[in-house]
């Protein structure tokens, strides 16, 4: 058996590349510590600050000054804004104004995005009201001191290009105890905070006060892509605080962070169920339903149940949008009464490519595609596609073994030359 190899090109190419870190695990979010984070990380304090007063100044008398402040010993930038609105401002009529405000610095992408954050708190306070969009008045969040916060924010967003970027949240701290609105006092969390931040992870306290504000939940939710459980694999380049207006016993900041990393990820959604009185046919036929219908993994796993009865673990990986689809297929084929689903799983994803090689062998060429993982530059598996190693074999007599031992060998061979 004669084996000649083949020149491979461009495998190399790889880069890392930046991501977006929001934690605001320790105190919460609000607007004011998000542009103090955003100007920690190098947005242009001169710039920003024409850009939240210019537009508030069109609701309400506004005053912002930008310090260097600690808090329980952390140095952060504080956003210190104060206003005093005009009066309460209907949400159509906000809206109808602010496309009429102009300014050189401002771009169609920047307004958009504002516009968008100031729907989400509009729809927050129509739900927990019980009305619609066009009764909604801002006067809750304060329609100055809002202005002022969004702007500045989704302006220092898109001048540090994280818009760009991938963004990782982490869970969010509610903070705890009471706070006077124009309805009287409300536990923490405030209604529409809630409503704004309905499938985000979050949690009580650190301390009775509150640290996330209807605006701050409104711009991370329009800002994150993707919330997580713990900082994803990550290699972290800056760091940014953005201060509270209160010093507790801990730190009142909000960190954001610049990284750059060589993994891809994504979200996905695990189901899985508990099976004992399916048979081998019906199993076989489920795995078949479930990949033709959209299914990223399908696995069986033996267990014990109850009563010592011995049963399969049946568990599904999927997209977010096919898992109420493909529950329903576990339902329907296997008959369980009830699937568990966790849903928007962070999932750390390696490059994956394909490469076909060349290979002489006994004097006729073959080609076979060999499946490549990497981590930035580095390739950390590789391996010969099955289907055409089982064609070569039988084609030649090569036993499969042996044509993916030559596959494996011509491409490292290829790759250091």
């Amino acid at each position: 058996m004669h084996v000649e190899y083949y020149e491979i090109t461009d495998l190399y190419g790889a880069c890392d590349k930046m991501t977006v870190i929001i934690d605001p695990r320790g105190s919460g979010i609000a607007g004011n510590m998000i542009v103090g984070a955003f100007l920690d990380l190098g947005a242009d304090k001169d710039d920003l600050t024409d850009i939240m007063e210019y537009y508030a100044s069109h609701f309400g008398d506004i005053d912002i000054r930008i310090e260097k402040v600690k808090r329980s010993g952390i140095q952060a930038t504080f956003a210190n804004i104060e206003c005093e609105d005009q009066k309460p401002v209907k949400y159509t009529d906000f809206i109808e104004c602010f496309d009429q405000i102009e300014h050189p610095k401002m771009t169609h992408e920047i307004k958009k995005s504002v516009k968008k954050v100031f729907r989400t708190l509009a729809e927050a306070e129509a739900c927990v009201h019980g009305t619609t969009l066009e009764k909604v008045h801002f006067h809750e969040v304060g329609a100055a001191d809002a202005v002022a916060d969004i702007t500045g924010a989704m302006f220092a967003f898109h001048e540090l290009e994280l818009d760009k970027q991938k963004v990782y949240g982490l869970p969010v701290a509610f903070g705890g105890g009471s706070v006077k609105t124009m309805h009287g006092m409300l536990t923490v969390p405030a209604p529409a905070t809630v409503e704004i931040l309905k499938n985000v992870p979050t949690f009580g306290g650190p301390v009775a006060k509150e640290l996330t504000t209807p605006t701050g939940a409104a711009l991370i939710v329009n800002m994150v892509d993707e919330f997580c459980e713990f900082y994803p694999t990550a290699v972290i380049k800056k760091t940014g605080y953005g201060a509270g207006k209160l010093d507790f016993g801990s730190p009142n900041v909000l960190r954001a962070m610049i990284a750059e990393t060589s993994v891809k990820s994504d979200s996905v959604s695990l189901l899985e169920t508990n099976l004992d009185t399916v048979t081998g046919e019906v199993m076989g036929n489920v795995f078949n339903r479930l990949q033709d219908e959209g299914a990223l993994d399908v696995s069986m796993s033996p267990i014990m149940m109850k009563k010592n009865r011995p049963g399969q673990l049946l568990r599904v990986i999927s997209k977010p949008k096919d898992c109420d689809k493909l529950a329903e297929v576990m339902m329907r084929e296997t008959g369980t009464l009830g699937i568990r689903v966790i849903e928007y799983v962070h999932r750390d994803i390696a490059e994956r490519e394909i490469i076909p090689i060349e290979v002489n062998i006994d004097g006729k060429i073959y080609q076979v595609k060999i499946k490549v993982g990497k981590i930035g530059h580095e390739i950390i598996k590789s391996s010969p596609e099955y289907e055409d190693v089982r064609k070569i074999s039988n084609e030649t007599g090569v036993p499969v073994k042996d044509v993916m031992k030559i596959a494996e060998e011509a491409f490292n061979f290829q790759i250091k030359s």
